[in-house]
C-alpha cells in the first residue's frame, strides 16, 4: 500500500511521465507472469516452455469478452480476467493430464510445441483477427488496477505455496519417489500446480490485451515464452 501511494503521488506530480507509467504496468503484468510460471518450474521443477500459449489465450479470451461489452467498464474487465484464466484452465487440464503422468522432459516438449500451435490457431480463426490482430480492445487496464492484481496473485501464491499443498509440490520437486512413497498423489499436484500457473497467464493475458488495446499473435511466440523464464531464472 505505501508503495502504491508513493507511485501514483510521484504519477499525479508529474514526476513518472506517461512512458514510465506504461512501463511500470507492463511490469506489473510481467511480475504475475512470472510468478505464476515460478510455481511449475521453481516449486515443482518442471520445465514449461508455453507460458506465452496460456497467455494468449487469456489475452484473447478477455479481449472479445470486453469487446462485447456484457459488463461494461471495471466489472467488464474482471470478468474477462476470470474467463480468460478458466479457459487457459481448460487448455492446461487437455495437456497437463496426459503428460504431467511423465517423467523428465516431455512437459518442456509438449508446452513448446503448445505455443507454437496456439499462435497459428490465432491468426486462423476469422473471429480473432486472423493474421491482421484484434484491434478494437478497450483500454480499461491502468496502473492501479495492474498493481494490486498483481499484489493479489503474489499474496494467493505466497499462502498457497505455504500450504500443506505447496509444501506436497515442493516435497516432488526434491525427490518424486520419496514423495509418492510418502502417499503423495504426483500426477495430481503436478497437475494442480501446472493449472494454476495457467489460470494466472491467462490473468496476465487479459490485463495486457486491454491494456494494449490490440492483439496480433505474433507478440505470443516462444521468445515471448523464454522472456517470461528468464524473468524467473534471474
Amino acid at each position: 500500500a505505501a508503495v502504491y501511494i508513493l507511485i501514483t503521488a510521484l504519477m499525479n506530480g508529474g514526476v513518472i511521465s506517461r512512458q514510465y507509467q506504461g512501463v511500470l504496468v507492463f511490469a506489473c503484468i510481467n511480475c504475475i507472469l512470472a510468478v505464476s510460471l515460478n510455481l511449475t518450474t521453481g516449486f515443482l521443477g518442471e520445465i514449461a516452455l508455453g507460458h506465452a500459449g496460456f497467455m494468449s489465450i487469456g489475452a484473447y479470451t478477455g479481449a472479445l469478452i470486453t469487446k462485447a461489452d456484457l459488463l461494461p467498464g471495471t466489472p467488464g474487465l474482471l470478468l474477462g480476467m476470470l474467463a480468460g484464466g478458466l479457459v487457459a484452465v481448460i487448455f492446461a487440464l487437455f495437456i497437463g493430464l496426459p503428460v504431467l503422468r511423465l517423467k523428465g522432459d516431455y512437459l518442456a516438449i509438449v508446452t513448446l510445441g503448445f505455443g507454437e500451435i496456439i499462435r497459428v490457431i490465432v491468426e486462423a480463426l476469422p473471429f480473432t483477427g486472423g493474421a491482421k490482430g484484434l484491434t478494437g480492445i478497450p483500454r480499461l487496464t491502468n496502473f492501479t488496477i495492474a498493481y494490486w492484481v498483481m499484489v493479489a496473485v503474489i499474496a494467493i501464491l505466497f499462502a498457497f505455496i505455504r500450504s500443506r499443498h505447496g509444501r506436497a509440490i515442493i516435497a516432488i520437486s526434491q525427490d518424486d519417489i520419496a514423495s509418492e512413497a510418502a502417499g503423495i498423489p504426483n500426477t495430481y499436484y503436478k497437475t494442480l500446480a501446472f493449472t494454476i500457473a495457467a489460470f494466472f497467464a491467462g490473468v496476465a493475458g487479459c490485463l495486457f490485451a486491454n491494456y494494449m488495446g490490440i492483439l496480433g499473435a505474433k507478440t505470443f511466440n516462444f521468445l515471448k515464452s523464454i522472456d517470461i523464464l528468464v524473468i524467473v531464472v534471474l
